[in-house]
C-alpha cells in the first residue's frame, strides 16, 4: 500500500483556515501569498500543528541580470505580483520560521514542459536542510531525474504529463529507479 499525503493549498490566509482543513482529515496545508505578507503566520502554524503539517508554496522567476532586481525573485498571487525578495533568502527563512518543506514553482517554466528551472531548484535545495519539492515545467521523463539529480530536489511534482496520459506514474517511477532514484514502486 502506498500512501500519499493529502495536501491543500490555495486560498488559505490563517490559522482557522488551516484548522478547518486539517480538522476535515487534510495531512498538510501549503501557503503562499499569506506567508510573504505575514511571514509570522509560519511560526505560528508550525507551533500550533507541527512542521510536518506545513508546506511554504514559493513561486519565483528570473529577473535579467542587469535589471537591479533579485536573479531569483519571488513572486505570489499566481505569479501575477512581484515582491522584490530573493528566493533563496526567503527560503532560508521559512526554514527557520518552521516550516516543514517547500513547494518551489518556477512561473517561468511552469505549463511549458521544457523543464524545471534547474538554476533555481538547486540554489534553494542547497540553501535548505527541509525537503524542497521541485514543481513547473516537466514534459519528459528527464526532466523528472534532472530535477532531482542536478536541482538537487527532494521529489518532484508533475501534473499536465500524467493528466494527459502522455506518461504514466508508472513509468515515471521505473524510470527514476532505474536512474538510482529511490522510489516505492
Amino acid at each position: 500500500m502506498v500512501t500519499i499525503p493529502f495536501a491543500v493549498g490555495g486560498g488559505i490566509g490563517s490559522i482557522e483556515d488551516m484548522k478547518l482543513l486539517l480538522d476535515l482529515g487534510v495531512d498538510k496545508v501549503s501557503v503562499n501569498t499569506a506567508a510573504v505578507k505575514n511571514p509570522e503566520l509560519i511560526r505560528r502554524a508550525s507551533e500550533e500543528f507541527g512542521k510536518n503539517r506545513l508546506v511554504v508554496a514559493i513561486d519565483g522567476k528570473k529577473n535579467p541580470p542587469d535589471s537591479g532586481l533579485p536573479r531569483l525573485e519571488v513572486v505570489v498571487k499566481g505569479g501575477s505580483e512581484t515582491t522584490g525578495m530573493e528566493i533563496v533568502d526567503w527560503a532560508k527563512k521559512v526554514e527557520e520560521l518552521g516550516a516543514g518543506e517547500i513547494l518551489l514553482t518556477s512561473k517561468d517554466t511552469d505549463g511549458t514542459k521544457e523543464g524545471y528551472d534547474l538554476e533555481m531548484t538547486r540554489a534553494v535545495a542547497e540553501a535548505v536542510s527541509i525537503p524542497v519539492i521541485a514543481s513547473g515545467g516537466a514534459g519528459k521523463l528527464e526532466h523528472l531525474y534532472d530535477a532531482v539529480a542536478t536541482g538537487k530536489a527532494s521529489a518532484v511534482l508533475a501534473a499536465s504529463i500524467f493528466h494527459f496520459g502522455e506518461i504514466s506514474i508508472s513509468q515515471a517511477k521505473h524510470y527514476l529507479k532505474e536512474r538510482g532514484i529511490p522510489v516505492k514502486i
